[in-house]
């Protein structure tokens, strides 16, 4: 059986850096900064006291109010998005088997924040204060049910949780299910509100964030030499997967085809990535396998690029292991340094920046990047964006744990 061929149709974006697809690009192209000082809780006496937060963000744009109460803030963020993706894909629902219509969605943390507002209740006020929606807002799978929920969405449904992989897994599933003719249509990606008081003090515990609390607007800097942690970030990424003919059989508009993924693991360590990036160079090689593409037809990386020291390093000696000479001709680029690290949600996030960097012809820039590593010394798109043909990119996603994605993309030619 030929497999087969699967686009992107519709997205739907909320980043520190723009609350929908316009304001997204234009942060991207704009190398705008997300970080600024916590305001979600006070966060005076921690190491770590700025993030990238979403900015004037109001749930009840696309969320009934009273359903807004019984949801965490992690599925305002994925149901938000899906109505965005749901419009910019023009999918007119009464037209379609929504028997052959699924979700694919995942969180890192899922509803930590419902959690820890919880645990307060019930230390002040015993068990009979714990709210009736205590497991359904908290559980990592709701969101994908949620939204399944809202469209009457009745084909393949559940959640993917695997750290900072998640998202970009949730969407190879999604195109195996595609692919394989399990569903014609899936709504994929990821979310994460995690930025609480509990998950900034345990990352700062592992000594992972950024601790430039007077200089947070230029701490996240990937693949720089003063790097000193990931600066934690919020939101979520959902992109609308559709089998080519059903796409063309509606006269969709088309952003880009997704034509291989490559997956595996480290095993390794909990935290830290495996030496020379070993588990990445064989998620990079798969991802190009299962595409029928040669390294040196790949023009753009959207690297994982936390701004951390283990993982910038042995991205790129990754990256240079894959690609050989070409390593030095290709584009790559951290999103992060403008967007911070969303963790579950990162890697449609920056999916999102590769699909739209293929669709504009234009390479996102690494801000902050002011004296490389010297060990880091590949052409990281510092600090301005820039024109290039893409035809091929990869986006890169690795994860507490030893998960590593990568999702090859090409320019769509019918």
């Amino acid at each position: 059986m030929s497999k087969r061929r699967v686009v992107v149709t519709g997205i739907g974006i909320l980043s520190p850096i723009g609350n929908n697809l316009h304001e997204f690009w234009s942060g991207l192209m704009e190398g705008r900064n997300g970080a600024a000082p916590i305001t979600k809780f006070d966060a005076s006496n921690f190491t770590t006291q700025f993030a990238c937060e979403l900015k004037n963000y109001d749930p009840s744009l696309y969320i009934e109010k009273k359903e807004v109460k019984r949801m965490d803030p992690y599925t305002h963020y994925a149901l938000s998005t899906a109505v965005m993706a749901m419009e910019d894909s023009k999918l007119d629902l009464s037209k379609i088997n929504l028997d052959m219509v699924g979700v694919v969605f995942g969180s890192g943390i899922g509803g930590i924040y419902t959690f820890e507002e919880q645990h307060t209740a019930y230390m002040n006020g015993g068990p009979k204060r714990v709210s009736p929606f205590f497991v359904p807002m908290m559980i990592s799978d709701i969101a994908a049910g949620q939204i399944s929920i809202k469209y009457g969405l009745k084909g393949p449904n559940y959640a993917v949780t695997s750290a900072c992989a998640t998202s970009s897994h949730a969407i190879a599933d999604a195109f195996v299910l595609i692919e394989r003719g399990s569903a014609d249509i899936i709504l994929t990606g990821g979310a994460e509100a995690s930025i609480t008081p509990m998950s900034v003090a345990g990352f700062n515990s592992a000594r992972a964030l950024s601790t430039w609390n007077d200089r947070y607007s230029i701490a996240s800097r990937p693949f720089d030499k003063d790097r000193n942690g990931f600066v934690m970030g919020e939101g979520s990424g959902m992109i609308v997967l559709e089998e080519l003919e059903h796409a063309l059989n509606r006269g969709a508009f088309i952003y880009a085809e997704i034509i291989g993924i490559g997956l595996t693991g480290d095993a390794f360590h909990i935290t830290a990535p495996a030496a020379g990036g070993e588990g990445a160079v064989r998620s990079m090689r798969e991802s190009l396998r299962d595409a029928g593409v040669l390294p040196d037809q790949v023009d753009y990386i959207n690297a994982h690029g936390t701004s951390t020291e283990l993982n910038d390093l042995n991205e790129t000696l990754a990256i240079k292991t894959v690609f050989g000479d070409h390593a030095y001709k290709l584009a790559v680029s951290s999103t992060k340094s403008m967007t911070g690290h969303l963790l579950g949600a990162t890697g449609a996030v920056e999916a999102i920046a590769t699909i739209l960097a293929i669709k504009n012809s234009m390479i996102p820039p690494t801000i902050n990047l002011d004296e490389p590593d010297p060990q880091c010394d590949l052409n990281y798109t510092p600090k301005v964006a820039v024109q290039k043909e893409i035809n091929y990119a990869i986006s890169n996603t690795f994860g507490f744990g030893g998960h590593n994605a990568s999702l090859l993309f090409k320019k769509f030619v019918e």
